[in-house]
């Protein structure tokens, strides 16, 4: 237990790049929560990520990445979302994440309404392969999602207007990659490819899963304000939680989704719901991605990731 604690300890020393901001967990992580609704994750279309939801998607920061998913229905329309944003900023709502779009000018356009509306924080998330198809819009920050990889790095600290980068990397090259030199200044978020299940895994999970959200004896650590509205109009608690519906945008407003008991019951899930989690001295540092053990295990309580479960 005591070379457990030194590990966990030890995580910021290991990080030789300066401006990570977050490891193998969203950037809100380490954030108190409000308990109100903080931010709406806003799904364009079916996407084009490198995951599918049919082979599965072992990324934990995937929440706010591109992925491939199905669509059961007719998608929203670009008026509705955009009634959809507003309804957002007039529940006081701060920070919004578009990401999973098919188009990307169609990107941009959501991107560029949510700002001259007055959302402060208005993040895409855009395709490396597709920075040279849109025009920068004052006020949106973008951040660049890329698999690792020498001639992407070297992309990456080309793009100077880039507000952070989302890297996704294989655990085998992490190591590599935290004693790497980025001539980078935005935030970079390192999204670790989790293996299927905790035997392939070959790095320390405790280093990855470490957080300092000063609430987690309240909250659920990520899922804490969130709302994620799907391209064809499901409200989820998670982009990647696609069979826990609380909601349908199409009939329903912003305020009255963030009021749902279901929702809310996801945003105060904490590990001593969690019956192999609930005495375990480590629970309140511990990042919990509900999305990846229910992935692996298919159970919303899963601990598949657990490296002290035995």
């Amino acid at each position: 237990m005591e070379k457990i604690r030194e590990t966990l300890l030890s995580y910021d020393n290991i990080r030789k790049v300066p401006n990570i901001v977050s490891i193998a967990k969203p950037p809100w992580t380490n954030r108190k929560h409000s308990g109100k609704l903080e931010r709406l994750i806003l799904q364009l279309g079916e996407g084009k990520g490198e995951f599918s939801e049919i082979t599965g998607i072992p990324r934990s920061i995937g929440c706010i990445g591109n992925n491939n998913f199905i669509l059961r229905r007719e998608p929203l329309s670009d008026e509705r979302m955009m009634e959809l944003i507003n309804e957002f900023y007039l529940a006081n709502g701060r920070e919004l994440y578009l990401t999973n779009y098919d188009s990307a000018e169609r990107l941009m356009k959501i991107a560029e309404y949510a700002v001259s509306i007055g959302i402060p924080n208005v993040y895409v998330i855009l395709r490396i392969e597709d920075v040279d198809k849109v025009n920068y819009v004052k006020g949106v920050k973008v951040i660049v999602e890329a698999v690792y990889s020498r001639e992407n790095i070297e992309k990456i600290e080309s793009l100077n207007w880039a507000y952070g980068a989302l890297i996704i990397i294989t655990q085998e090259k992490y190591k590599e990659f935290l004693n790497t030199s980025i001539d980078f200044e935005g935030e970079i978020y390192l999204d670790v490819i989790y293996p299927g299940s905790l035997k392939k895994v070959k790095l320390n999970l405790l280093e990855l899963k470490r957080t300092r959200k000063p609430d987690t004896n309240v909250y659920h650590d990520c899922l804490s304000g969130n709302l994620t509205i799907t391209a064809d109009g499901y409200a989820l608690p998670c982009p990647l939680l696609r069979g826990f519906v609380i909601g349908d945008a199409k009939e329903e407003g912003i305020r009255k989704l963030a009021r749902k008991n279901r929702l809310r019951k996801f945003w105060k899930m904490t590990k001593n719901e969690i019956e192999s989690c609930a005495h375990c001295p480590f629970r309140y540092i511990c990042h919990d991605c509900r999305a990846i053990e229910f992935q692996a295990s298919g159970d919303p309580f899963g601990i598949e990731f657990c490296p002290l479960e035995v």
